[in-house]
C-alpha cells in the first residue's frame, strides 16, 4: 500500500472487503480507520485515471462508527487531490439526489446499508445515475491491494448544508393524498428515521411512528424490511393501530418493505406489480425489469399484457439494476429484496425508498381501495421468503457453477425435482430452475455477505412450495460447505 499519514496503526483493508458493487467490510476487523483513508486515496486515484472531474459527494448513516469512517474515507480523497462535498449524515437516495443537485458526478456513501452493526461499507460510483459494477470494483481493487494509488494536488473539503428539506420537497412535489391513510412508519431506528415520517406528513399520511427514533444501537432489530423481525413488528402496529398499512425502510433508506391493511406482508415482487399495473395506463408498451428473485407472474400478468408491457429477468443487484435501466429505458425495475428503480418520469434512474413509498401511498389512494383489495387481485402463488444459508466468500462462487452445472444436467436427463420437470434453468445471476407448471426454485450467491440465497416459488399451493424446497435444500446439502438458514419456509 501506498505511504500514508503516519497512522498508529498499519493500514488494513481486507481483499474480501471488495464485493460486486459495494465495499463491505466487518469494522474494524477487517478495515481499519487508516485503511478507510487508504480506501479513498484509492478512489481518487480510480478517478483522475478515468478522467472524472475531481470532485466528489460523501455522506454517511448514523451508526456509531460511520463518522469516522467517512472522516476517514475523506481524508484519503482530499490527499488524492478530489474535492470532496460533505453532506453530512443522510440515506443513500439523498446521496444520489445530491449528484444532481450540486451537479458533482461521483457520489461516495459510507454505509453497510442493511448489515447489522459491526459492518461498514462504501457505495461509490461516478456517472449518475450509476453506481460502480464489478469491473469498477476489480479496478479499485487493484489500485488499493497493489500499492498503485497516490496522492495528487489540489484535494479540499466543503460541507453542504440544508439538503434534507430541499430532497424532501422534490419527494413530495405533486398533489397531496385525497384521503389522509393512516401509515406506519417503521425505521428500525435507522437513518430513514430523519426523513421518512417527514416526508409520509408532506403527502397528507398520518404518520405512525414506530422506532423513528434514531439509535446506532438498534435496540429493537437490524433496520431490515425482509426480516421477520421487522416485518412482524409493522403487523403488530398495523393491528393495534387500525392502520392503512406499514411501511418499513432499511439502514440507509434504499429499501422499503409493506405490510398491508390486515398485517400481511406484501412482497416487494408483488408489490412491484401492483405499481406496474397501475403505471401501464399512462405508460403502454412500458418496459419492466424484475431481478432473478421475483416472481414468475411478471412474465404471465394479464394487465401487463393486455397494456403491451415488455418484462426480462435480470441479475440482482442495484448497480446492475441501475445499468440496465439506464440502457433499456425501462419504466421501472424491480427486486425482490424491496429495492425498486424508477425513471423519469417517476424517478431518477435509482433506488430510493421515500420516492417508492410515495408512489405505493398514491396508488392505494387513486384506486379507492384497500391495498389487501389490490393484493388479491393478482393472480395467486406462494412464495418463500429469501432464505440465505451460510457459504465461505471464497467458496460460494465456485459453489453455485457446480450446482448451476448439476441442475442442468438434471435437465437435460429429465430428471424431475419435487416430481416436476424442468424446463429451462435460467443462469443470468446463479440458476432460476424453471419447472413445467411455472413454479421456479433459485440458487445465487449472495453478493455482499458469505451466504447463498434461496428462493422458490409455486403456483400450486403451500405443499408444492415445502416440496420445491426440501428439494432445493437436498441438492444443497451434497455441499459441505453449506451451513444453517437465516430463516426457512413457515410450516
Amino acid at each position: 500500500m501506498s505511504e500514508a499519514f503516519d497512522p498508529i496503526q498499519p493500514p488494513l483493508t481486507a481483499a474480501s472487503g471488495f464485493r460486486e458493487y459495494d465495499l463491505r467490510w466487518r469494522y474494524p476487523s477487517e478495515v481499519n480507520l487508516p485503511g478507510m483513508a487508504e480506501v479513498g486515496l484509492g478512489i481518487a486515484t480510480q478517478m483522475r485515471r478515468a478522467g472524472i472531474a475531481p470532485r466528489i459527494v460523501v455522506g454517511c448513516d448514523f451508526r456509531s462508527y460511520s463518522l469516522a469512517v467517512k472522516q476517514a474515507l475523506i481524508l484519503g480523497l482530499i490527499r488524492g487531490g478530489i474535492a470532496v462535498s460533505d453532506i453530512g449524515t443522510v440515506v443513500s437516495p439523498l446521496a444520489y439526489f445530491a449528484r444532481d443537485h450540486l451537479e458533482i458526478d461521483a457520489v461516495a456513501m459510507v454505509t453497510a446499508s442493511h448489515n447489522p452493526n459491526g459492518w461498514t461499507g462504501v457505495k461509490l460510483g461516478f456517472i449518475p445515475p450509476l453506481t460502480h459494477g464489478r469491473e469498477d470494483m476489480t479496478d479499485l481493487r487493484a489500485i488499493i491491494l497493489s500499492g498503485e494509488a497516490s496522492a495528487a494536488p489540489g484535494g479540499s473539503w466543503a460541507p453542504v448544508p440544508h439538503l434534507r428539506d430541499v430532497w424532501l420537497d422534490a419527494l413530495a412535489r405533486g398533489p397531496r393524498l385525497n384521503r389522509p391513510l393512516r401509515v406506519v412508519c417503521a425505521t428500525g431506528n435507522g437513518t430513514a428515521g430523519a426523513f421518512a415520517p417527514a416526508l409520509l406528513e408532506r403527502l397528507g399520511a398520518v404518520v405512525i411512528p414506530l422506532h423513528t427514533t434514531l439509535d446506532p444501537t438498534f435496540p429493537h432489530y437490524n433496520p431490515n424490511p425482509e426480516s421477520l423481525d421487522m416485518l412482524s413488528d409493522m403487523a403488530r402496529s398495523v393491528h393495534e393501530s387500525g392502520a392503512d398499512l406499514a411501511l418499513g425502510f432499511d439502514g440507509d433508506g434504499d429499501r422499503c418493505g409493506v405490510v398491508d391493511d390486515r398485517g400481511h406482508e406484501v412482497p416487494a415482487d408483488k408489490m412491484g406489480l401492483i405499481l406496474a399495473r397501475g403505471w401501464v395506463h399512462d405508460h403502454p408498451g412500458a418496459h419492466f425489469i424484475a431481478d432473478v428473485k421475483s416472481t414468475g407472474l411478471f412474465a404471465t400478468d394479464p394487465v401487463l399484457r393486455a397494456a403491451g408491457a415488455t418484462v426480462e429477468y435480470g441479475p440482482t443487484g442495484h448497480s446492475y439494476m441501475k445499468r440496465r435501466l439506464r440502457d433499456t429505458g425501462a419504466l421501472a425495475g424491480f427486486e425482490k429484496s424491496a429495492h425498486y428503480y424508477l425513471n423519469p418520469p417517476l424517478g431518477n434512474g435509482y433506488d430510493c425508498a421515500l420516492t417508492i413509498a410515495s408512489h405505493i401511498l398514491r396508488r392505494i389512494d387513486g384506486s379507492g381501495r384497500r391495498l389487501s383489495d389490490l393484493v388479491a387481485q393478482l393472480p395467486q402463488s406462494w412464495t418463500s421468503p429469501t432464505m440465505s444459508p451460510t457459504c465461505p466468500d471464497e467458496r460460494k462462487y465456485a459453489l453455485v457453477d457446480r450446482l448451476t452445472a448439476r441442475l442442468r444436467n438434471m435437465q437435460a436427463a429429465a430428471e424431475p425435482l419435487a416430481g416436476r420437470r424442468i424446463t429451462d434453468v435460467v443462469t443470468v445471476n446463479g440458476a432460476r430452475v424453471i419447472l413445467d407448471h411455472g413454479g421456479w426454485t433459485l440458487i445465487r450467491a449472495s453478493s455482499n455477505t458469505p451466504n447463498l440465497v434461496v428462493v422458490c416459488e409455486s403456483p400450486d399451493g403451500p405443499a408444492d412450495l415445502r416440496a420445491i424446497f426440501a428439494a432445493t435444500d437436498a441438492i444443497l446439502r451434497t455441499e459441505p460447505d453449506v451451513g444453517p438458514y437465516d430463516q426457512v419456509i413457515p410450516g
